[in-house]
């Protein structure tokens, strides 16, 4: 039998049970929402495309070019339109009154002259005749007419062609094909330019992980050394002082693993933006930075070789952009031409005296017009038209010359940096093997206690550097890569923006005693300023 005790304690604790159960019902939907998400590169790429919006201004950009060219277009083929229309007279300055009789007809009768009759009587018939003729509407012989009809009726098809405009219709359809292929130019820009930032954005985080390992390993080992040091300060072996400066190497390094951990934590906040993912959406990066790039010298060969002046998107912008001004300069100047039009007009017409109409009774309306129409004078209007054009084109041509020397300045910047970049990765391979087979030797001569804690120090803070360059050069190359393959869509100066703020800024802040380095600064070939490392 169950006791009253345990009775009791199950009413005692069957509120918190059914708390529990609540929150364990609504964690189940939490835990699968910060599920991680495994994530390549490539697919990065392609998350961040359909979202975005700059890609997606661009696009409807290129819907509107192509609804001008459709319009310019239409301007070749006839014009076909149909209209019907039913207007009821409730008051017409045409009604009349007259003699009716009781069924609404004319109650005169027919004058028939008789030469039998005396003169009298032939003079008094004729008087009455035009008596009763005065009376009555003059309007009568019109009833099938519009002239104040209480039901009229109007079906009709209207057509127009345009036989002669002086080109005008040309030369609106070579812009508005210049103007569509203007805004793909852009779609193409927009998704390089999109490509680019969430590469760079993707590798940051990626480096920001790799940095915060080392900072990770960098504490551990200054840990190791401290638990050494105080072993032997136990045994008495090493001195108070070692003991105070392994104790303020371990502490010092811990606010290098902070801020690693904060700038990581910032990147993937970036990566997650432009992927429109939720900022709280754990990721596991799946791409790494890789430690060697197989046919590196190949890639960068192939790479240079395809970069011209001619292949960036700016100029070719330009070049659309003076197309566009060219023919709307000749546009202007054809205003002064004339014009000829073909309009022609079919119409059924009906007047009935009731609502429904007889259609044995539709009347019948066409006609076929030439128009010409040419300016005689405009009071300087089309001059001005002209002067503006000629402006606008004139503007047109220095914009495309900058471009064009800007885009020069940028191909050998990008050069530069792309072969900087491959420098450096090259200059960093076997450094790291050789610092950290430096730190093993040094970290056995310390435990031997023929070395000094100093002497471990300067191994540790080589490794690291080693280690971080390497990271760096990694990042920096890859990024390079892609937005040299890029370069021929991207935007003028993309991704240099802060490539002068990120070039030196990778810096060691040395623990207090620790002797004099100089460590080689790793200069960044992208202009996002990606995580560096300052520990």
């Amino acid at each position: 039998m169950i006791s009253t005790y345990h009775l009791t304690r199950s009413r005692r604790y069957a509120p918190a049970v059914a708390i529990l159960t609540l929150v364990g019902a609504g964690s189940a939907p939490l835990l699968a929402q910060t599920s991680v998400r495994r994530l390549s590169l490539e697919e990065a790429v392609r998350m961040a495309k359909p979202n975005n919006e700059s890609v997606g201004i661009s696009e409807a950009g290129v819907l509107r070019a192509s609804g001008e060219l459709k319009r310019s277009y239409s301007e070749f083929l006839p014009q076909l339109s149909t209209n019907l229309s039913y207007t009821y007279q409730i008051k017409s300055q045409y009604e009349i009154k007259g003699a009716t009789n009781a069924s609404g007809t004319p109650s005169c009768p027919i004058f028939t002259p008789d030469p039998t009759l005396p003169d009298p009587q032939r003079i008094d018939s004729l008087e009455q005749s035009v008596r009763c003729l005065s009376a009555l509407s003059p309007f009568a012989a019109f009833s099938s007419l519009p002239f104040g009809q209480k039901h009229q009726y109007n079906f009709g098809l209207s057509a127009s062609q345009v036989l002669f405009s002086g080109s005008m219709i040309k030369g609106k359809t070579r812009a508005a094909k210049a103007g569509r292929r203007l805004a793909e130019i852009r779609v193409n820009s927009a998704e390089a330019q999109l490509t680019l930032d969430v590469t760079q954005a993707y590798y940051d985080a990626v480096l920001s992980d790799r940095l915060v390992e080392i900072a990770q390993a960098a504490l551990d080992q200054a840990d190791t050394t401290l638990r050494q040091t105080q072993a032997g300060r136990a045994a008495g072996t090493q001195p108070e002082y070692e003991l105070i400066r392994a104790q303020v190497t371990r502490d010092n390094q811990r606010p290098v693993v902070i801020r690693r951990r904060s700038d990581r934590d910032i990147a993937y906040l970036r990566l997650r933006q432009l992927l429109n993912l939720p900022l709280d959406q754990p990721l596991d990066l799946t791409t790494e930075l890789g430690d060697s790039i197989p046919g590196l010298s190949l890639q960068v060969d192939s790479v240079m070789s395809q970069i011209t002046v001619e292949q960036r998107a700016p100029v070719r912008q330009a070049t659309e952009a003076v197309t566009i001004q060219e023919t709307l300069r000749g546009l202007a100047s054809g205003q002064q031409f004339p014009t000829i039009n073909l309009t022609s007009k079919y119409a059924k017409l009906a007047y009935p005296q009731t609502l429904v109409p007889d259609t044995k009774a539709l009347l019948t309306d066409w006609y076929v017009a030439v128009k010409l129409e040419m300016p005689l004078f405009t009071g300087g209007r089309i001059k001005g038209d002209k002067m503006v054009a000629q402006a606008n084109l004139d503007e047109a041509r220095l914009q495309l010359s900058r471009a064009q020397k800007l885009a020069a300045v940028d191909n050998k910047s990008t050069v530069a940096i792309l072969q900087a970049a491959a420098a450096s990765w090259e200059a960093s391979q076997g450094t790291v093997e050789q610092a950290t087979k430096a730190y093993s030797i040094a970290e056995i001569r310390y435990q031997e206690g023929i070395s000094t804690q100093t002497e471990l120090l300067n191994s540790r803070l080589q490794q690291q550097q080693a280690q971080a360059n390497r990271a760096t050069a990694a990042r920096d190359l890859q990024v390079a890569l892609i937005r040299a393959r890029l370069l021929p869509d991207l935007p003028l100066g993309a991704g240099e923006a802060g490539a002068a703020a990120q070039a030196g800024g990778f810096q060691l802040t040395l623990p207090s005693g620790a002797p004099d380095l100089t460590p080689v600064a790793a200069t960044s070939s992208t202009g996002n300023t990606g995580p560096g490392f300052n520990p």
